[in-house]
């Protein structure tokens, strides 16, 4: 099912379409929940704090602050995200451990792939508005993710 297309075609411009910034990595490549936002710029000790905690089918957003010189996530991140019930993880930044997240049952986008890990530095933000690839992602709003991109609505959407 292309839930984005649906959700596009349902809300209208209610439905804010991310620009097409994004390749999947994770195994699954459909998902749909309410947003966790984190703002993190090459620091990367957050991000595993967040996933430990029950995701409850949320979608994790990171804004890595675009940032191709280190991988704001790896593959421990995402084992450690869908054994606690995350629904996704969407990174303006870029993963590695690219082999091992193809085979992990968990949305993984991401801009690209980088061998080195973020700084573990306590820096970043959680909860916050974030804005990239045209669309402001508001902790709590829903985002919708397939292979044909992703969608952000205030509300979640009903299906008929």
């Amino acid at each position: 099912m292309a839930i984005t297309g649906t959700i596009c075609d349902k809300l209208g411009r209610e439905a804010h379409v991310v620009e097409p910034l994004f390749t999947d990595f994770g195994a699954v490549l459909e998902c749909a929940g309410p947003m966790v936002t984190l703002r993190t710029f090459e620091h990367g000790a957050l991000v595993p704090t967040v996933v430990q905690e029950p995701g409850d089918g949320q979608v994790l957003v990171i804004d890595a602050g675009g940032s191709e010189r280190c991988a704001a996530i790896g593959s421990d991140v995402a084992e450690t995200a869908l054994a606690n019930d995350w629904a996704g993880i969407v990174v303006y930044g870029c993963v590695r451990d690219a082999e091992q997240l193809s085979q992990l049952e968990i949305v993984v986008k991401a801009l690209n792939v980088h061998p080195r890990a973020a700084d573990a530095k306590t820096d970043g933000e959680r909860d916050v508005p974030l804005v990239f690839g045209g669309v402001v992602f508001d902790p709590g709003d829903w985002l919708y993710a397939d292979l044909d991109g992703a969608v952000v609505s205030p509300t979640q959407a009903e299906f008929d």
